[in-house]
């Protein structure tokens, strides 16, 4: 009796694969998925640009107050010079010539005339604009720095006094209002408490009589509360989820094979872990970037900031429609440009995304 002869498993060799053309897995790297999801995301944008470019004309139309009366000064004026400043200012049209003649001008970068400084609204922002990067600016640079800082030490101390600590503090400073802590630091360290001097200006950007380097000085002075007080409302944030994210990486294999390496523990939390944690960062560093330019509006006018937020919360009380709409689309562009940055970069750095 003789054995049947079993035919061979498919796909099983006892020798190595042949050479040939490689399978692709479906994990495989690949670039030809990335310009659709490029285009994907840029048309999102623009549709999202185009929406608050909308928004912005109807919404601030709703605003109580009469803009034409704020433009007499509160002089008792005829009718026919009331009527005269409505058909300057277009005023008179019909709601929807008026927003035609918005959404064309806008489209060409026109985004009209403010009514109480007689000027281009870009002008306007243009001229400001400088102010709130300086104060933005450092801020950002120094609450991402801090909160990727602590959130890679309280991660790596995990359940150790220093992580409840330091995540205590940045979740409390997280819910806490940034006009009310402004007014605190205000009340605190410039005004002054009994016989505890005020040691910075309550407001402003400068004093007015400060030349060179002096000058320098006398601007840095008076931004360090209003950088304080963002630092304190935004550094919790990039703290926690960069803490979050390290943690999903403490448990990985390269982790521990660099340990068994004989790498030090710091060496592997610089080098393996903290890289590999940071890509979640990166995506909430770009949208901080947009928001808080959008979010320093409160900070700007308790601090008298002479910036955007400043700009816009003066434009709203009159109200000023021309600046409160370009003030709206600048802001509400920032944060539609950052994230849509964060979606393009995020993909290079993890070629999963977008693929």
């Amino acid at each position: 009796m003789t054995a049947e002869a079993t035919p061979p498993l498919v796909g099983k060799t006892d020798g190595p694969a042949p050479a040939g053309p490689s399978v692709r897995g479906p994990r495989a790297r690949t670039t030809d998925g990335y310009p659709r999801y490029v285009a994907g995301k840029l048309g999102g944008a623009a549709v999202s640009l185009l929406a608050v470019l909308v928004t912005s004309f109807f919404l601030f139309r709703l605003i109580p107050g009469d803009p034409v009366k704020f433009m007499t000064g509160g002089r008792q004026v005829s009718a026919e010079q009331l009527a005269a400043y409505r058909r300057e200012f277009g005023l008179d049209l019909p709601m929807w010539e008026q927003f035609t003649d918005y959404c064309g001008k806008a489209l060409t970068g026109d985004l009209g005339t403010s009514y109480q400084f007689r000027a281009p609204v870009i002008d306007k922002i243009t001229e400001s604009l400088p102010n709130t990067l300086l104060l933005t600016g450092t801020s950002f640079v120094i609450y991402t720095a801090l909160g990727i800082f602590l959130g890679t030490r309280a991660a790596w101390r995990n359940g150790r006094i220093g992580d409840r600590l330091n995540t205590g503090l940045a979740l409390t400073l997280y819910s806490i209002p940034s006009f009310w802590l402004g007014l605190l630091l205000i009340i605190v360290f410039a005004v002054g408490i009994g016989p505890i001097p005020g040691l910075f200006p309550t407001g402003g950007m400068e004093s007015g009589d400060e030349q060179g380097f002096a000058y320098v000085l006398d601007v840095a002075h008076h931004l360090v509360l209003p950088v304080v007080t963002l630092v304190a409302v935004e550094y919790g944030q990039t703290l926690l989820v960069t803490r979050s994210a390290l943690l999903d990486e403490m448990g990985s294999d390269y982790l521990t094979t660099a340990r068994a390496k004989g790498l030090r523990d710091d060496l592997v939390r610089r080098r393996h872990a903290v890289p590999n944690a940071l890509l979640p960062t990166m995506t909430l560093i770009f949208i901080n970037l947009g928001r808080t330019v959008a979010g320093v509006i409160l900070v700007e006018t308790v601090f008298s900031w002479p910036g955007l937020g400043g700009l816009f919360y003066q434009a709203l009380s009159v109200p000023d429609l021309p600046l409160v709409q370009g003030l709206f689309f600048v802001f509400a562009a920032a944060v539609i440009v950052m994230n849509t940055l964060a979606d393009l970069i995020y993909p290079l750095l993890d070629p999963r995304v977008g693929r």
